[in-house]
């Protein structure tokens, strides 16, 4: 046998889809989670949701609100707290990047939740302007027309 580790499986990706639809994206950020107990096990069997999580700075870090991390069933009576506030955890340059940039109106949203090589789970979050009404008419009609365009050069 040989002393490396196999890399942990890197393809569990949690998405929040409605977040490319409700908002521009400005700049993307990778933060780690502190998690608790069997959180992490739930994570890996894809028990956990982003649809409405949001993040907040408080008592200057960064946590997130909502994010739905489901019970862990296998054999354990003392599991989490499953919509329970969690610790992001940012290097401070970012840190104070992203609340600079909040106090000027925009949002720091959560949209992807992964492992990393190291089996750690990462949470990208990115800093977003809200989307007016005509912005999201827009999109659903550019999406409509990619759409049907392959389709009309297939029949013609």
């Amino acid at each position: 046998m040989s002393g490396k580790k196999t890399p942990f499986p890197t393809k569990l990706c949690i998405k929040n889809r409605q977040a490319h639809f409700a908002y521009t994206f400005l700049d993307r950020y990778t933060a780690g989670l502190m998690l608790q107990g069997t959180e992490i096990k739930s994570i890996r069997m894809g028990k956990a949701s982003l649809q409405e999580a949001y993040c907040y700075f408080k008592e200057g870090s960064l946590w997130i609100k909502g994010m739905h991390i489901g019970g862990y069933i296998h054999g354990n009576l003392y599991n989490h707290e499953e919509k329970r506030d969690r610790q992001l955890l940012l290097q401070k340059k970012e840190l104070q990047q992203l609340c600079k940039n909040q106090a000027k109106g925009l949002a720091i949203i959560p949209v992807e939740l992964f492992i990393n090589q190291r089996g750690f789970a990462k949470l990208a979050i990115v800093l977003a302007r809200g989307k007016k009404l005509y912005d999201k008419r827009q999109t659903i009609k550019e999406r409509d027309l990619k759409r049907t365009a392959p389709s009309d050069l297939a029949i013609g």
